[in-house]
C-alpha cells in the first residue's frame, strides 16, 4: 500500500478513536449521578475508581498485545482492539450500576491497544524521510479528536442523555473495525527476514524480552511516563482553577470548556510542524526544545490571577506539548528493528498508562496540601528537568543513543 493512503486511513481511524474516548470521559461523573444513581457524597470516589481501573489493566495488557502483534500481525491486533472497544462502549451504554460501569472500564483496559498498533503500522509503511511528518500528523489528529470529543459529548449529553454518547462511540469504533478489515493490509515483513513467521518467532521473542535492557528505549519509556503524568496531574484541578479565575463570568461552563480545549487546538495545528522539524533537525533536539518550552508555559500558568493570561498560556503550552510525543515515537521507531515495533509501542503505551495512574493522585495531593498553583509549578519543573536530561544524555553526550545498536545485535 502507498504510505500516503495508509496515513489518510489511519488519520481518520485515530479521529474516531480519540473523539469516541474524549466525548465520554469528562462526563463520567455526570453519568454516575444522573444515570446510575450515585449520590453526591460518593461520586468522587466512584469517579476515581471508574477512571483509574482502565489504566491499571491496560498497563498490564499493552506489552502482551504488543508482543502478539509482532508474532501474529499488527493489523490483526488493531482489528482485535477495535472490535473489543466497540463492545466495551456498547456495554457502557446499557449498564445500570456503578459496579457494572467499573467492570466495563476494566474490560476497556483489556481491549485497549489501538493507538500503539496504528503507530507500529505507520512506522513500517512510512519512508524514513517522511517518518516525522507521518507521526506528527497522527499526533495532530489524535489531539484534534480530543478537542472534538468533549464538544460533541457535551451536546449529546445535553439533548439526548449520555447513553446515546456511548452508542455513538461504539458505532465509531465499529467503523474503525470495518476499515481495518477491508482497507488496511498487514505491513510488509522486514527486509532480509524469512517470510515464514514461525521461523522468526523464537528470535522475536528473545529480542522483545530484551527491549527493556536497551538504555535508549528504557529512557524513552520513562520520558513518556513522566510526560503523561504531567498531563494527568493537571486535569483534576484544571476546571476548578479556571472557575476560580473566572469568578462571576457568565456562561462559565462554556468558557471553561473553551479554555480547556485551547491547548488541544494549538497542538492539533502544530504537531505536523514538529514532526517535520524533528525530521530536519533531529528528534532529540526537537524533544528537548518542546519539553523546556512546555514546562515554562505550564509554570507561568500558575502565576497570573488573570483568566485571559491563563488562557493565552494554555494555548501556548499546547503549541509545545505537541512536539513531545511525535519525537519520542520517532526515536523509538528509528531505533527498534521493524519486526519488534509492536512490542516497543506496546511497552510505550503501558508506560503512559502508568503515568496516567500516578498523575491524578499526585496532583490531588499537591492541590490539597500546598494549593492549586503548586500543581502547575511542579508539572513545569518536571518537564524542564526532563528537557535538560534529554539534552545531556542524547545531545551533549549521546552515549545512550549509540548503545542501542549494540544491544540489539
Amino acid at each position: 500500500m502507498n504510505w500516503k493512503t495508509v496515513l489518510a486511513i489511519l488519520s481518520c481511524n485515530i479521529v474516531f478513536m480519540s473523539a469516541s474516548y474524549t466525548m465520554l470521559i469528562p462526563f463520567l461523573p455526570m453519568y454516575l449521578t444522573e444515570e446510575l444513581g450515585v449520590d453526591a457524597a460518593s461520586v468522587n470516589l466512584w469517579s476515581g475508581i471508574v477512571f483509574s481501573s482502565t489504566f491499571l489493566v491496560s498497563a498490564i495488557m499493552a506489552p502482551i498485545w504488543g508482543r502478539m502483534a509482532d508474532t501474529k500481525g499488527k493489523r490483526l491486533m488493531a482489528i482485535r482492539a477495535s472490535i473489543l472497544l466497540t463492545i466495551s462502549y456498547f456495554l457502557g451504554g446499557i449498564v445500570t450500576s456503578p459496579e457494572q460501569l467499573t467492570l466495563m472500564r476494566i474490560f476497556q483496559g483489556f481491549a485497549a491497544g489501538l493507538w500503539p498498533m496504528d503507530l507500529a503500522i505507520m512506522t513500517l509503511y512510512a519512508p524514513p524521510e517522511k517518518l516525522g511528518l507521518c507521526l506528527g500528523t497522527m499526533q495532530g489528529v489524535l489531539t484534534g479528536g480530543g478537542v472534538i470529543g468533549p464538544l460533541l459529548g457535551g451536546i449529546l449529553a445535553e439533548f439526548f442523555g449520555m447513553r446515546v454518547s456511548f452508542f455513538l462511540a461504539a458505532a465509531g469504533l465499529l467503523f474503525n473495525s470495518i476499515v481495518f478489515i477491508f482497507f488496511i493490509k498487514e505491513p510488509p515483513n522486514p527486509a532480509g527476514k524469512d517470510t515464514a513467521r514461525e521461523k522468526s518467532a523464537p528470535a522475536e521473542k528473545s529480542a522483545a524480552s530484551s527491549l527493556l535492557r536497551i538504555p535508549l528505549i528504557r529512557h524513552m519509556l520513562v520520558c513518556g511516563m513522566l510526560v503523561q503524568m504531567v498531563i494527568l496531574i493537571l486535569q483534576p484541578i484544571m476546571t476548578t482553577y479556571i472557575t476560580k479565575l473566572a469568578g462571576n463570568l457568565p456562561n462559565l461552563i462554556f468558557v471553561s470548556g473553551l479554555i480547556f480545549s485551547l491547548g488541544g487546538i494549538a497542538g492539533a495545528i502544530t504537531a505536523p510542524f514538529w514532526g517535520q522539524f524533528g525530521q530536519h533537525h533531529g528528534f532529540f533536539k526537537t524533544m528537548s526544545l518542546a519539553l523546556v518550552f512546555a514546562g515554562i508555559s505550564i509554570t507561568i500558568q500558575g502565576i497570573p490571577e488573570n483568566l485571559y493570561w491563563f488562557a493565552g498560556m494554555q494555548f501556548t503550552g499546547g503549541l509545545f506539548f505537541s512536539g513531545i510525543y511525535p519525537s519520542i515515537n520517532a526515536i523509538l521507531a528509528a531505533n527498534t528493528p521493524a519486526q519488534f515495533k509492536g512490542s516497543v509501542f506496546g511497552l510505550f503505551f503501558s508506560s503512559q498508562q502508568i503515568g496516567s495512574m500516578i498523575g491524578p493522585l499526585l496532583g490531588g495531593v499537591i492541590a490539597t496540601f500546598l494549593g492549586m498553583k503548586y500543581v502547575f509549578f511542579t508539572a513545569g519543573i518536571i518537564l524542564v528537568i526532563l528537557s535538560f536530561a534529554v539534552h545531556h544524555h542524547f545531545i551533549t553526550e549521546p552515549s545512550l543513543k549509540a548503545s542501542t545498536e549494540t544491544s540489539l545485535k
